[in-house]
């Protein structure tokens, strides 16, 4: 294991989220507190409890993943497009690193972002929403595991988009979406049979449950399930980078 190359890879990341502060944390944080101020507040106040949580704190773990799994994404297709179409991809095919050493240095980078931006938001809900989080471990558990499972997804479409529109495509028309339908900000059992039954088809649905689990106790589906489907989908990415790196597609042609 290339240490050196990894750690390189890494620290490189690291520095372009903090020679961008701006765009990279505070904007996703102050979007989220807009969040919590019309939603947790505004909206929040003349709602009823579900599953006898408040609106604003039950919300919470909707708004994190929400976030979390935006910038996941953007930073891991980001980090990868970049050495695409600066040209500098091949001096990293021809360095003496694997596509697991490259792996881990750009997602690891992407997951550490994503996490820390988790933490910022889940403190900057202090000061709208008070909430208490039931299992703490898990919650971490759960953060961790989707900020590495969606940054490996991001690193897939910044492999695959030969454009810097197609960046956004995935996550503006899909991934987005498929987050405010998954039970963000409403838990799937209000929704009438047909559309709780349709819903078990959106796979945020599992992850925003499993985190919701952490934080009240309460969840749309099982929790096993939920970590089973992040397993599952992590294991695809896996198979389908390694099949990037090893065919050489979209990086050699």
């Amino acid at each position: 294991m290339n240490f050196y190359g990894i750690r390189a890879i890494y620290h490189f990341e690291m520095a372009r989220t903090f020679r961008t502060l701006m765009e990279s944390v505070a904007a996703p944080v102050l979007t989220t507190s807009l969040y919590f101020i019309v939603f947790g507040k505004a909206i929040g106040s003349r709602m009823g409890d579900i599953d006898s949580i408040g609106y604003g704190a039950y919300i919470i773990p909707g708004l994190v993943m929400l976030s979390l799994l935006n910038e996941s994404i953007s930073n891991a297709s980001f980090g990868i497009y970049m050495p695409k179409w600066a040209g500098t991809i091949y001096e990293l095919l021809s360095a003496p690193v694997s596509w697991i050493e490259v792996l881990i240095g750009y997602v690891g980078a992407a997951a550490t972002k994503s996490v820390m931006l988790g933490m910022l938001i889940l403190g900057t809900a202090r000061f709208f929403v008070p909430y208490q989080i039931a299992h703490p471990v898990w919650m971490i558990g759960f953060l961790l595991l989707t900020a590495v499972t969606f940054s490996l997804f991001g690193f897939i479409i910044g492999l695959w988009a030969d454009s810097f529109q197609k960046l956004q495509v995935i996550p503006m028309l899909i991934v987005t979406p498929l987050t405010f339908l998954g039970g963000a900000f409403y838990s799937i059992n209000m929704l009438p049979p047909i559309w709780q039954q349709i819903s078990l088809f959106n796979p945020v649905v599992y992850l925003i449950s499993g985190f919701r689990w952490s934080f009240y106790g309460i969840a749309d589906v099982d929790v096993a399930v939920s970590i089973g489907m992040i397993f599952g989908f992590l294991m695809v990415c896996l198979t389908f980078v390694w099949w990037v790196f090893k065919s050489g597609y979209k990086i050699r042609r």
